[in-house]
């Protein structure tokens, strides 16, 4: 998929079961320091391809995450050898902490992970997957579906729209 051999992703859009599938690989990320990050980059277009995983290096394992659709969301473990080609339209490369926020996480020991929830009044989609969230000692990232791609923030709980409404599923 996206030229990236070996990467199989598994599409989900329901909090808990996203949760349940990798809360034995989380827990134990629990305690690291995160090492570095990496972006899949156009250098054609000079930056970031958000459609491409967003890769989190916790020494021990690396976790890559990426979104697609309204809510959809796929965790891997370690598919992905960033010293291999990307090959897809021959411009496409992997970049190392070339984002703020991952830069801001980066050496910082994990306490959390969670995976957020948008809730709506709507019957037929009272939850919507949003995000998958880490918590740091001191930062906050969110990788999180900006529609049909992804999206980082590290924006604090606090600063997030008051008339949104959240719920978190706990993973580790």
């Amino acid at each position: 998929m996206l030229g990236i051999e070996g990467w199989k992703p598994e599409w989900h859009h329901d909090a808990e079961a996203l949760a349940a599938t990798h809360r034995h690989m989380f827990v134990r990320l629990i305690g690291r320091k995160l090492r570095s990050s990496w972006l899949m980059w156009d250098v054609a277009q000079r930056g970031w391809f958000a459609d491409g995983p967003v890769i989190l290096d916790f020494g021990l394992s690396h976790v890559e995450i990426t979104h697609r659709k309204f809510d959809e969301c796929a965790i891997t473990w370690d598919h992905i050898d960033m010293a291999r080609p990307i090959d897809w339209y021959e411009h496409f490369d992997w970049r190392a902490d070339p984002n703020a926020a991952l830069r801001k996480a980066r050496g910082r020991q994990l306490r959390a992970v969670n995976i957020i929830e948008h809730t709506t009044s709507a019957d037929w989609r009272p939850r919507v997957l949003h995000a998958v969230e880490f918590l740091f000692d001191g930062a906050r990232l969110a990788i999180y579906n900006a529609m049909d791609e992804n999206g980082i923030t590290d924006v604090p709980e606090s600063d997030l729209p008051p008339t949104i409404h959240w719920r978190r599923v706990h993973i580790a």
